[in-house]
């Protein structure tokens, strides 16, 4: 492998020297913590300068703001809303939170809350464009850190595999539906759907992938863990 391995898209979630050994453990590490509310945070901030580039967000964020548009709420909180709502079609699933889940519906709230007052609006379409592609970068860096604090899924996560895990298709397919659904009503009740959402759409996948792979290859000495080749 090359020196430039660890840039090569991780196909799974890596282990790192901070990863949590069991996922549901209620007393993790100081430093698996620390890299978890870190990560969620970087994950909401870049969706929050998405937000603000004014030129499309991510399919659950135009869900919150279609939301927010109609009960006149902040796109954080009704960010909150929604991952508290998804939390409880869990119940039905028997899927059960970590303290990740419960850490990534308030942290990533809260980041998005507190950071969209505090960005610009571009002033030309191009700088929207590299606010857009700023934002999928953080989004890709707070995925990877995260996933990687294995204390685990975000509720949103959480619901795709346990569709997928009682139904039986594909765990791709399930996502699929389950964006394009949240897009169209979110587009219906007033959220932001453009240019944006579509770049990020398409290239969120292998960011987060190539994210993963770094921090697989940050989390280990020799880099047997990047888990690239499976």
């Amino acid at each position: 492998m090359g020196t430039l391995s660890f840039l090569r898209p991780a196909k799974k979630v890596p282990t790192a020297w901070w990863s949590a050994e069991d996922p549901m453990t209620t007393k993790p590490k100081m430093s698996t913590l620390t890299i978890l509310i870190l990560g969620e945070w970087i994950f909401g901030t870049g969706d929050a300068i998405l937000i603000a580039a004014d030129i499309g967000n991510t399919p659950w964020t135009v869900l919150a703001e279609g939301i927010a548009v109609n009960i006149d709420w902040s796109i954080g909180q009704a960010t909150f809303l929604v991952s508290v709502a998804v939390l409880f079609l869990w119940i039905p699933l028997k899927e059960k939170p970590g303290i990740g889940t419960i850490l990534n519906a308030i942290i990533i709230a809260g980041a998005i809350e507190v950071m969209v007052p505090l960005l610009p609006t571009p002033e030309s379409f191009a700088i929207a464009l590299l606010q857009v592609s700023l934002g999928i970068i953080l989004i890709g860096i707070g995925s990877g850190m995260y996933l990687t604090a294995n204390l685990g899924p975000g509720p949103r996560d959480g619901w795709m595999t346990g569709i997928q895990r009682v139904s039986g298709v594909p765990i791709g397919r399930v996502r699929i539906l389950l964006e394009i659904g949240v897009l169209i009503v979110g587009w219906y009740l007033g959220g932001t759907f453009w240019v944006g959402t579509i770049l990020f759409a398409i290239t969120i996948g292998p960011v987060v992938a190539i994210c993963l792979s770094i921090a697989g290859h940050l989390g280990s000495q020799d880099g047997s863990n990047l888990n690239t080749d499976q």
